[in-house]
């Protein structure tokens, strides 16, 4: 079967190429680069495959593109590291928050995970979105004891760096808070726009 991918997807991909390719000039720790790459690239190739079967909204696609280019941003830099300084001075933060709103962007996926449930599977839309819901937290925990084991094992500066707790003794539960943070927004979103096309 020849797969045709929606032109969103590829004009979408291509930008992303282009920060991806920012990305990797000069990391500021390879090792940790590529361990942050590897997750933001089975993504992408996740969503291709998928949107050979199936394709997404636009307003889906573009909330699956955010996180995919500041998790690459964040990867050249550490998320510790991020050039952020306008950001967490208008909210007072002596904190690098860019990790914060990195994490926030993952919990927009529930968005896809409810469309395609609802469109696809013909699942109501409380059902689905509780199921996306659930789907972000279960995946957000799972990341934070995955960050745990490579800090472990990498040791030194470079588990610090993947970590990018920043001293924050409740990172990884903030972290998770943001992620659903993040998803109830875009299940909101979701919810107001199939509101607005059934009036």
């Amino acid at each position: 079967m020849q797969c045709k991918l929606p032109k969103i997807f590829i004009l979408l991909t291509g930008c992303y190429f282009i920060i991806l390719l920012f990305s990797a000039l000069e990391p500021y720790s390879r090792s940790v680069w590529i361990a942050e790459i590897i997750p933001a690239i089975a993504i992408l190739l996740i969503i291709g495959w998928v949107s050979c079967h199936y394709s997404f909204s636009k307003t889906a696609y573009l909330l699956m593109f955010i996180w995919l280019c500041l998790h690459t941003i964040g990867a050249k830099y550490t998320f510790a590291n991020v050039p952020f300084d306008w950001f967490n001075s208008l909210i007072g933060s002596e904190r690098n928050q860019f990790d914060r709103i990195a994490h926030f962007s993952i919990g927009l996926y529930a968005y896809p995970i409810a469309e395609y449930l609802i469109n696809r599977k013909n699942l109501s839309i409380k059902f689905a979105s509780s199921f996306a819901l659930f789907s972000i937290m279960s995946l957000a925990a799972g990341y934070e004891i995955v960050e745990w084991w490579y800090a472990e094992l990498a040791g030194g500066n470079e588990g610090i760096a993947f970590l990018g707790s920043q001293g924050d003794i409740w990172d990884a539960q903030k972290d998770m808070l943001m992620d659903t943070l993040g998803a109830l927004l875009s299940l909101t979103l979701l919810v107001v726009q199939r509101s607005l096309k059934s009036n």
